[in-house]
């Protein structure tokens, strides 16, 4: 077992390495066969894993950190919490992978980009098997830097960059917390190991468990894109399609909801920090689902999508139901994954168009996408009977199980979400798939044959569709309710301490179930009415007027961007700007100015006898020097590490050599 995990992290890693380090003198085809090959292999490990478990496993690697009583080793830990994840991410990531070497063929920076992809697939599965909160926060940290890179992907164009850093900046609040939290238990507890401290909750008052509970969500609230720290997931898909596909569907935003319930058993005694992660998870479910009805861009009706589907497995874990949160998030990374790699089929068909109201008619022209789009669309809404049907509604039972005005106001939140989740995503496939092509030039005809200038889809990236279609139907069977058999996940986490969802009868059961497929068909038949048949085009000509106020409202994300300006960027640009104008150039830089004319003028006075033409020169002799010295050092600074790294060891080597020097001479 020890050589499994160790290979599910050292494939990743070295596939990102060699392609970073030789991929530039490297064939394409070698460098694509490599990022993808050792992302499957670190599957099939996976796999083995899988079917060599018994029981929780550890295993200890080697030392890493060590100073008296903190020792932080590289020791990886796998349970059920952890070996579901590790197969379903390793899958995932290589549909993206293969999907990716279509979709960048023509990108001049693929080597960049497949080495970050695969670094991106490593810093994952260190978070999800690490053993000990540092371990956990490199992996943490290193999927945020991956998504920095990989959101700003294409770097000459100002907007990319400037997602590419939202998303950097706004997450490194919930880091903070995180950071804090992890310094708290080590001086609680005198340990930073995961499994002991999972056993230690009981040594410590409610008040303190509650205290890292609450720290740990704000921590989860950032890469987790949740309420109030949600702003940068939308803006995220200035990055290519598969890096959208990857963020949300197996990585980044799967990791607060992890995080939360691998420390469960830890802070669970406290109700306050449980009702805090329920409620922050009904909110942004209900949030996400509001934005995305109003969204005109394909990819931001998916991010807004997943922004309340996260919700909905933050609910879960609110719930202690962390069966049903970990089921939704394996069924939602199937079909998130699925639905945005087909939206990536159908930009890349429409000439890279991102305006669902200038779409239409790809349900004749791109059959293969189109059904493979509806799968993923049924999952979405919570269709009878498909994998997200019974995912979503493992969580809205669990809230209805935990009772009381609290988690039953949460269940009922639950349900109008769910309307309207079945509302948007289906307004999406209406305007996409139905109706006519908007215009001629963007048919696209399945045999690969172009009509006018238009692409054709590549068959490899529809290819991929297939089993993320399948396995997001299916994906109900690895967690059918307890009247149709036994819950296979819920069984594999009975050993697991804080795993125990509320339970209910079976006809409990049916009747939510019930009430969730008749939710999930009003909201269906509520978009085939607004945006199927005749009604299309009205949508169409309505699409052109300008908002109403509750969908701008909407459209703009309830103004949480405009908010934060107005609370933290404008008073932070006018501190700035006072400090340039008023601080550094009217008392730093007239100070000095008004100093050197003084002294020039003193100069000038005490030394009359000297030739003012000497002076003179002397002056411009000493200012070319100063000059061409300033020159020598700002060259220092040209952002190369490579240089740094020198000037780091030379300075080292300087320091060293003195000592040893002064010990010679005493």
């Amino acid at each position: 077992m020890k050589l499994y995990l160790s290979l599910i992290l050292l494939l990743p890693l070295m596939g990102g390495i060699t392609n970073a380090i030789f991929g530039r003198k490297l064939p394409r085809r070698l460098v694509e066969s490599l990022a993808c090959g050792v992302v499957w292999g670190a599957f099939a490990c996976s796999l083995l894993a899988f079917l060599d478990y018994r029981a929780p496993v550890k295993a200890e690697l080697f030392s890493w950190l060590a100073n008296f009583d903190f020792k932080a080793p590289i020791d990886l830990y796998l349970d059920p919490l952890s070996l579901v994840m590790i197969v379903m991410i390793t899958f995932v990531c290589g549909v993206i992978h293969i999907y990716s070497v279509a979709y960048m063929a023509e990108e001049e920076g693929y080597v960049r980009f497949f080495a970050l992809l695969n670094l991106f697939v490593f810093a994952m599965l260190v978070l999800v098997l690490a053993e000990n909160l540092p371990l956990l926060y490199l992996g943490w940290e290193g999927v945020g830097f991956c998504s920095y890179a990989l959101i700003g992907f294409w770097y000459k164009e100002e907007k990319n960059v400037t997602a590419g850093r939202k998303a950097f900046i706004t997450t490194r609040v919930g880091d903070t917390a995180f950071g804090i939290a992890i310094v708290w238990m080590f001086q609680l507890f005198n340990t930073v190991s995961i499994t002991e401290l999972n056993g230690m909750g009981f040594l410590m008052p409610v008040r303190v468990l509650t205290g890292i509970g609450l720290l740990l969500l704000v921590g989860a609230m950032g890469k987790s894109a949740q309420v109030p720290l949600m702003v940068w997931l939308p803006d995220a898909m200035a990055g290519p399609t598969p890096v959208s596909a990857l963020i949300h569907a197996a990585t980044m935003v799967t990791a607060g909801v992890y995080l939360l319930a691998r420390m469960l058993p830890l802070f669970g005694a406290s109700t306050i920090a449980l009702a805090a992660i329920a409620i922050t998870g009904g909110i942004t479910a209900f949030y996400g689902a509001t934005c995305a009805m109003a969204q005109r861009d394909l990819k931001r009706v998916l991010a807004y999508s997943t922004i309340s589907q996260i919700g909905y497995m933050m609910l879960g874990v609110g719930c202690g139901a962390v069966p049903a949160a970990m089921f939704h998030l394996l069924v939602h990374a199937f079909f998130k994954a699925l639905l945005f790699l087909g939206a990536g089929c159908v930009i890349t068909a429409m000439h890279h168009e991102q305006d669902i109201f200038r779409m239409g008619g790809l349900r004749r022209t791109a059959p293969l996408t189109f059904w493979a789009f509806l799968a993923g669309a049924l999952c979405l809404s919570g269709f009878p009977l498909s994998g997200g049907f019974f995912s979503k509604d493992a969580v809205l039972a669990a809230a209805w199980a935990k009772g009381g005005a609290l988690y039953g106001g949460l269940y009922l939140l639950g349900l109008v979400t769910a309307f309207l989740t079945a509302l948007y995503t289906f307004r999406l496939v209406y305007l996409v798939f139905g109706g006519e092509p908007v215009g001629a030039h963007l048919r696209v005809r399945p045999s690969g044959q172009t009509h006018g200038s238009a692409p054709t889809v590549p068959r490899l990236m529809e290819i991929t569709l297939i089993p993320l279609a399948l396995l997001a139907l299916l994906g109900g069977a690895i967690n059918l309710p307890a009247y149709l058999g036994h819950g296979w996940l819920s069984g594999l986490f009975v050993p697991m301490a804080g795993a125990v969802a509320p339970e209910i009868t079976h006809g409990q059961e049916l009747a939510l179930q019930a009430i969730a497929g008749i939710i999930c068909l009003a909201g269906l038949a509520a978009a085939h009415y607004r945006y199927g048949g005749a009604r299309r085009q009205e949508r169409l000509a309505a699409a052109e007027q300008p908002l109403p106020p509750l969908a701008a409202f909407c459209f703009n994300g309830w103004y949480f961007d405009a908010l934060y300006r107005l609370l933290f960027i404008r008073p932070y640009e006018a501190l700035s700007r006072f400090l340039w104008e008023r601080v550094d150039e009217g008392v730093i830089d007239n100070s000095l100015d008004r100093l050197a004319g003084g002294v020039a003028k003193t100069a000038r006075f005490m030394w009359v006898q000297v030739d003012e033409r000497a002076i003179d020169a002397s002056l411009d002799r000493l200012s070319e020097l100063t000059g061409r010295a300033g020159e020598e050092l700002g060259r220092w600074t040209s952002g190369r590490i490579s240089v740094y790294i020198m000037s780091f060891a030379t300075g080292a080597a300087l320091i060293l050599a003195y000592l040893a020097w002064v010990v010679y001479s005493s």
